[in-house]
């Protein structure tokens, strides 16, 4: 266990969803500067908004991954509203086509199989991040052009939908992990009270002469037990649970 209740947080440009969403960014400012000129569009609401969605997407996640060392609930809670925003997104492109009477690609058609199979390669960087992540996402979204920058918009906003949908189910298994991890380890809350729990375990056990766990090697504290035939009679509990179970009779 960790000597902090502060967990890792960062490191959003390694995930899949993040560089999937800034593809799904890059690719919707081009395509609403391309179709939504300034004549059709004066107020820039249209393209604003579908702008302003993806862009949402995108900060949304790098802000759920800083939160994600304190809090748990917030960086599921910051994940989702991307999620949002990436649904918001597909909603106007899927009005757009509809509204130029042209059908959504169907998940049968060759078309929205080969982009949902364009792979996008890992990122991997130590040193000067900010450089690297840049030739990187120039890189794939160069990859991505012949479809996302397509000289019909038709097949650019089918395509942009279909990334999109890769985003969103990103998300999704990155949003029901996190949760597991919650129920299995606990939020930053738990992580507290493991800590405050453990040293004044530690702070007893200095006081009283303790054996050393067999298992791990931590001291051994008095604990009593709650429930069972032993209900109330105290044993020797390792400091390392949860992560060591291990205890000891205490001999009279």
């Amino acid at each position: 266990m960790s000597s902090s209740p502060i967990g890792p947080s960062g490191g959003y440009r390694k995930l899949l969803s993040f560089r999937f969403t800034c593809l799904v960014y890059h690719a919707t400012t081009r395509f609403c500067k391309r179709v939504f000129p300034w004549q059709e569009d004066p107020l820039g609401k249209t393209s604003g908004q579908m702008i302003g969605a993806a862009r949402s997407a995108r900060q949304n996640i790098v802000e759920a991954s800083a939160r994600s060392g304190t809090s748990k609930e917030t960086e599921l809670k910051l994940l989702d509203v991307a999620k949002g925003s990436l649904e918001e997104l597909l909603g106007d492109c899927e009005a757009w086509l509809i509204d130029n009477d042209q059908l959504l690609w169907s998940e049968s058609d060759e078309r929205w199989q080969r982009v949902n199979n364009l792979p996008l390669d890992d990122f991997e960087a130590q040193n000067d991040i900010l450089h690297e992540f840049s030739k990187h996402i120039i890189a794939m979204r160069k990859r991505f052009a012949p479809w996302l920058e397509n000289d019909d918009p038709i097949i650019a906003a089918n395509a942009l939908i279909v990334i999109i949908r890769r985003a969103e189910s990103l998300l999704f298994r990155q949003m029901d992990k996190i949760a597991q991890d919650v129920i299995e380890a606990g939020g930053f809350r738990e992580r507290m009270t493991q800590l405050r729990r453990k040293q004044r375990e530690i702070a007893e056990a200095s006081q009283e002469p303790a054996p050393s766990c067999l298992a791990c090697g931590e001291p051994m504290t008095k604990r009593k037990a709650r429930s069972g035939p032993s209900a109330g009679q105290p044993f020797w509990g390792c400091t390392g649970y949860p992560q060591c179970k291990a205890i000891q009779e205490i001999e009279k």
